[in-house]
């Protein structure tokens, strides 16, 4: 993008003017290497559509700099992201749609691929303006990191923290590159195949007091639709090492632009009322949790409205096979579903331990189920589905390998409204700082 370009060139400008803005520039720099062997699974139970099963495995690469600020009252600096992934194994018939990894010429996993990612970024007082390759993690907006390689999306943000307890974010998105691609797309929703350039968001998070924050949050996507979001997160103290956190989340979606007048290709996939492809959603969910020493209980419910299913950023119908896959702001974005079809009501609950309490520190597990009905679709008004996850976490705390990481995710999903599934996958990770 032009004006990636034109902050990167201002913050090598910037660095040059003195010693003491070099030094700053250096010495606050730091750079990672991560490493992620992912291997992942997924089996479809039922149906005749193909592929009846995803098997694929892969090496990953991730090197991630970000530099100090030059000295002064404006500072400047640029971040790097280097994004690598090696294709392991991926057998005839075994590789469909780019999920992990990009296709080649013949449908075939490609044997390795790669992308740069620069961000000029320019700070003033408790302000950073970030123009280039961008990660959100909003409630509007939620990079993916699900499979090998993270997603990422291009544009500018800026972050202020000028007010105490209140933090403000705004700003544009323009293109995306998806978690399975080495290429930059525009910017879609679920089912449509014409491309949007322009993703405007605002908002924030304030703290009321300090067990209580307020978050409220815009966005539009052009042509597609406009998003309010508005939470409220509370956590109270029991005891010592007792608590209950209580999480509330509502979305407001409405269609807009060439959406609201039917356009073809700007129109989403699923169900809507009338069929014509418009977006109109209200979603909402509540969520207790109660901690208590290393055990946390999970409950929570979810209210999809029947207008058409929840609706943000999805470039998977563009012609890109490897531009989809997207993360929620929802308890409800699991492995396999995300509970999010029109009509759709959810119960969920989670048990998660954390065995540090006795004395093994590192090793984290979870499981969980969620149970939706009242489902819509075009071929039905009360569909069902359910899903069932667990999880399973350890990483080396000493010796040699101290660091390494170690994951397995499984997932079963029974549903009326999509194939069967079950769903495993397993993770090495370890990041190595260079700087």
């Amino acid at each position: 993008m032009s004006h990636k370009n034109t902050v990167v060139t201002l913050a090598l400008g910037a660095i040059a003017l003195s010693t003491q803005a070099q030094a700053d520039f250096l010495s606050d720099s730091k750079a990672t290497l991560g490493l992620r062997n992912f291997y992942f699974n997924n089996d479809n139970r039922n149906g005749t559509a193909t592929p009846s099963k995803t098997e694929e495995w892969a090496q990953g690469f991730m090197l991630d700099y970000k530099s100090g600020y030059t000295d002064g009252a404006v500072g400047f600096g640029v971040d790097a992201l280097g994004l690598m992934g090696i294709t392991l194994d991926s057998g005839k018939g075994r590789h469909v749609g780019g999920s992990m990894m990009p296709s080649d010429t013949d449908n075939s996993a490609v044997d390795q691929w790669s992308r740069l990612g620069l961000t000029g970024k320019v700070k003033v007082s408790k302000t950073e303006l970030r123009l280039g390759t961008l990660m959100p993690k909003l409630p509007i907006l939620v990079s993916n990191d699900g499979r090998l390689l993270p997603q990422t999306f291009e544009g500018g943000q800026i972050t202020s923290g000028e007010f105490k307890d209140l933090t403000l974010t705004g700003g544009r998105i323009e293109h995306a590159t998806g978690r399975g691609s080495s290429d930059q797309t525009g910017l879609a929703a679920v089912g449509g195949t014409r491309e949007s350039n322009a993703f405007d968001f605002a908002g924030g998070d304030w703290k009321v007091t300090k067990d209580l924050t307020a978050q409220y949050y815009y966005a539009n996507l052009d042509n597609y639709y406009t998003q309010q979001f508005f939470g409220l997160i509370h956590t109270l103290a029991i005891a010592d090492g007792q608590s209950l956190k209580t999480d509330l989340r509502y979305f407001k979606t409405d269609s807009s632009g060439a959406n609201s007048s039917g356009t073809s290709g700007y129109k989403i996939s699923g169900y809507t009322q009338g069929g014509d492809g418009e977006i109109d959603n209200k979603t909402w969910s509540a969520a207790l949790i109660y901690s208590l020493g290393g055990h946390a209980i999970t409950a929570g419910y979810q209210s999809v409205s029947s207008g058409s299913g929840f609706t943000q950023l999805n470039q998977g119908t563009l012609p890109d096979k490897g531009a989809g896959g997207v993360s929620l702001y929802l308890y409800t974005d699991r492995l396999i579903q995300t509970f999010t079809r029109a009509g759709e009501r959810t119960s969920f609950g989670q048990y998660a331990y954390d065995f540090a309490a006795l004395g093994v520190p590192g090793l984290k597990a979870s499981v969980m189920y969620l149970s939706g009905d009242n489902i819509k679709t075009t071929s039905g008004d009360n569909q069902k589905e359910w899903e069932r996850d667990i999880s399973l976490d350890y990483v080396l705390q000493s010796g040699a390998l101290k660091g390494v990481g170690f994951g397995w995710r499984n997932g079963k999903s029974n549903s009326e409204a999509s194939r069967n599934q079950d769903q495993n996958r397993l993770i090495v990770s370890y990041s190595i700082p260079l700087l």
